[in-house]
């Protein structure tokens, strides 16, 4: 086992545990914090992957901004146990039903999982043997702009739209 293996295997545990304790936290804001928690990991594995603009951006855009956004709303609403609805059995049937489609989506993703793997060690040898540049900046940058511009325009149009329905949604209590 190298290096870059316990590293995945660390950051693999951190992750899952975390994602568990969002679940099973009783308090809002520990929730979103073990959640800060997953995202630190997930950029871990950004690394090892060789993926140095999505660690960043994921550090920055979600660990960062998007969390804080989540604090405060968190703590805007003042969630506490007196003011939640209590759900009823078919909603938690529900609920138990759409995990178990989701644990059979699971199921049948990782019997697919050995093609994928053997595709993502190929692309690992070309970059070792120096005939891949998968991961860097550059190619990110020619692909978003060229192949991708407009999407990606589309995309700041309906961030912008978006923030301005908040700020909307927001003063109409004024």
């Amino acid at each position: 086992m190298n290096v870059t293996e316990i590293l995945f295997w660390i950051l693999s545990a951190l992750a899952i545990g975390s994602a568990l304790m969002v679940l099973l936290s009783k308090n809002p804001v520990h929730s979103v914090l073990w959640l800060i928690m997953v995202f630190f990991a997930i950029s871990g594995h950004y690394i090892l992957l060789n993926a140095q603009f999505l660690f960043i951006v994921n550090l920055i855009v979600y660990a960062g901004a998007i969390m804080v956004l989540f604090l405060f709303v968190i703590m805007l609403m003042n969630l506490n146990t007196d003011t939640e609805p209590q759900k009823n059995k078919w909603l938690r049937l529900a609920g138990v039903v759409a995990g178990g489609c989701l644990m059979l989506v699971f199921v049948a993703a990782f019997r697919e999982a050995e093609i994928q793997r053997q595709q993502a060690n190929a692309a690992v040898r070309l970059v070792q043997m120096g005939e891949g540049n998968i991961g860097l900046i550059e190619n990110l940058g020619k692909a978003l702009f060229h192949e991708y511009v407009l999407p990606f325009e589309i995309s700041s149009v309906l961030f912008l739209s978006a923030m301005v329905g908040a700020v909307v949604i927001g003063k109409k209590g004024d």
